[in-house]
């Protein structure tokens, strides 16, 4: 081993399985899942550095695993669209790109010199990154590459708000903007034999996955580096001068549309701050919109998903908050509609019907039409901690940036988490209330929905 390079902050980097002093290889095997790209890639540079410090040729692996909740066509197809990019880009690079259908890689492992894994924070991604460590004979090291500031360099604790963790964030934020550059791997790893995608290519993958086809692709986003980084310039150029004033308005174009981007690790954190700040400062208060958005409410959600056991459930909740929507299941309520109803989005409601009818077309809901549309959920059903299911499902289904820490910091905030109790209401007891008048206030709110009615 030859230690971190200068160019990555040590507390990005950790060891889940120490140095084994009998360990040997062939190569250093770099476990791709939750930071799919090339550019500004923590996990990516460590490993090339190690693997030419160790005279080792590189070998990236991407798992497409199937058992993960709610595999489905739409979101392995966005994966795929990635890495047929990425596999040229590596290529480029003498890196070979090796893609395998669920745990199918004891095989590359035996043969490790080191392996090198993102940092992920769920449950299912925890579970897998357990599995390499016990299969493996090699070191295991666990980059964080997610996120611009490591989660245990921020706080040591859980964070109960955005304004508790806020001032810990902004004080070391300059720290891990680093400048990382892409090296090249110096002993090719092209000519090994090792089974890969470079003659089946990703239609061939998608069609032998076991995942349900019904939740369709969508048009709107298209998967990869490229892509993303396309869509980065778009806001800087032209979103992000009306970010703060507009960012609320579902009929503006005014968010990043980002958020599947980064929740497939296609696109850092880090690339999209250095870009706002190429152009912007940090007075500017449409970059400190951006960067509470992106860095605090962000890496908020990693913060609870550390130090949370319960996180993305009903029940790692505030006590508050669970005490309160409990006593007031017994109120009436005047619509119940079951899952299948929702999904079709077929409510009484137009906003909301909307809404859904945007998750099911495009991947993604306006940031400011989701908190309305969670919301809802809590009045429509028999329990809160059924509303909590069906907001999780649905987002989760049918959402690119779904089956994240950000999703549910989200739904948890509707729900109470990560808020103060306000006055006391039927329902939805002291948790924040959410109702059609403030949607109506939007100027946009016509547009929006005569986009998805």
């Amino acid at each position: 081993m030859v230690g971190v390079p200068s160019f990555i902050r040590a507390e990005r980097v950790r060891f889940l399985k120490p140095q084994q002093t009998s360990a040997s290889g062939d190569y250093v095997l770099y476990v791709m899942e939750a930071c799919q790209r090339t550019v500004q890639n923590y996990a990516l540079e460590y490993a090339v550095y190690q693997a030419n410090g160790l005279s080792k040729p590189l070998v990236v692996l991407f798992p497409l695993l199937e058992r993960q909740p709610h595999p489905n066509l739409r979101r392995f197809r966005f994966m795929l669209e990635g890495l047929a990019e990425l596999r040229y880009a590596l290529r480029r690079r003498n890196i070979k790109l090796v893609v395998r259908k669920g745990s199918r890689f004891s095989d590359l492992m035996r043969e490790a010199r080191l392996i090198v894994l993102d940092r992920a924070y769920l449950s299912h991604q925890r579970e897998f990154r357990s599995v390499v460590v016990e299969e493996s004979e090699a070191p295991v090291a666990e980059v964080e590459g997610g996120v611009v500031c490591p989660v245990e360099a921020v706080s040591q604790k859980a964070e109960p708000y955005a304004r508790t963790i806020r001032p810990k964030l902004l004080k070391i934020l300059d720290r891990f903007l680093e400048d990382l550059p892409a090296q090249q791997a110096v002993k090719s790893s092209l000519p090994l034999d090792l089974e890969s995608w470079d003659e089946d290519g990703p239609e061939e993958y998608l069609r032998g996955l076991d995942i349900d086809r019904s939740v369709q692709p969508v048009s709107y986003f298209r998967g990869g580096e490229e892509e993303g980084l396309r869509r980065l310039s778009l806001f800087v150029r032209e979103r992000l001068p009306i970010y703060a004033e507009k960012r609320s308005d579902p009929g503006t174009d005014a968010t990043s549309e980002l958020s599947p981007y980064l929740r497939f690790g296609m696109v850092s954190p880090v690339q999209v701050l250095k870009a706002v700040l190429r152009v912007s400062s940090t007075n500017d208060a449409n970059v400190q919109s951006l960067v509470n958005e992106l860095v605090v409410w962000r890496e908020l959600a990693r913060n609870a998903a550390v130090y949370n056991p319960l996180f993305g459930g009903f029940d790692g909740l505030p006590g508050w908050a669970r005490q309160t929507l409990i006593q007031h299941v017994g109120d009436r309520r005047e619509y119940v509609y079951d899952l299948p109803t929702l999904e079709r989005a077929e409510t009484h409601d137009p906003f909301w019907n909307a809404a859904q009818r945007e998750l099911l077309a495009t991947g993604k809901i306006h940031n400011y039409v989701r908190m309305y549309w969670c919301k809802k959920l809590i009045e429509w059903t028999e329990t809160p901690q059924r509303a909590f299911e069906y907001a999780v499902y649905l987002n989760d289904r049918y959402g690119l940036d779904g089956l994240d820490p950000n999703s549910y910091l989200g739904i948890s905030w509707c729900f109470g988490a990560f808020d103060r109790p306000f006055f006391e209401s039927k329902i939805y007891g002291k948790v924040r209330r959410m109702t059609e008048e403030s949607l109506k206030r939007k100027p946009g709110i016509q547009l929006y929905l005569s986009r998805y009615s």
